[in-house]
């Protein structure tokens, strides 16, 4: 019950608010140029990659998320691949986390004082 219950919290704790995080950052990129046709197509496969890192996190929680209620409910131990697969997401959401699905804060604005220096 006790490694049940710690899966589902590994699930809810990292991997989960990573993909809304995730899903916030997706088209964010910035410095991007819309004029310039090179660009564009850097922006199309740095988006599609972040779309199918996304989808794999979602997949991967959603099926922890299940194993891990059912094996509660029924009292069955789990499959060898969930712990993988928990390895796994839990990966995949630290690499959202700390690529597209973290805040960029704005730069810090200079003290603007009338003296020279």
């Amino acid at each position: 019950m006790l490694v049940k219950s710690l899966v589902l919290a590994g699930v809810l704790l990292l991997p989960l608010p990573a993909l809304l995080s995730g899903c916030r950052g997706l088209l964010r990129r910035p410095g991007f140029s819309r004029e310039d046709p090179t660009d564009r197509a850097s922006f199309v496969v740095l988006v599609s990659l972040r779309l199918l890192t996304l989808v794999l996190v979602f997949l991967l929680t959603g099926i922890l998320l299940v194993s891990g209620v059912g094996a509660m409910i029924r009292d069955v131990a789990l499959h060898g691949m969930v712990y993988v697969f928990l390895i796994l997401d839990l990966l995949l959401g630290a690499l959202v986390l700390l690529t597209f699905g973290r805040r960029e804060h704005p730069p810090a604005r200079r003290r603007a004082t009338p003296a020279r220096r």
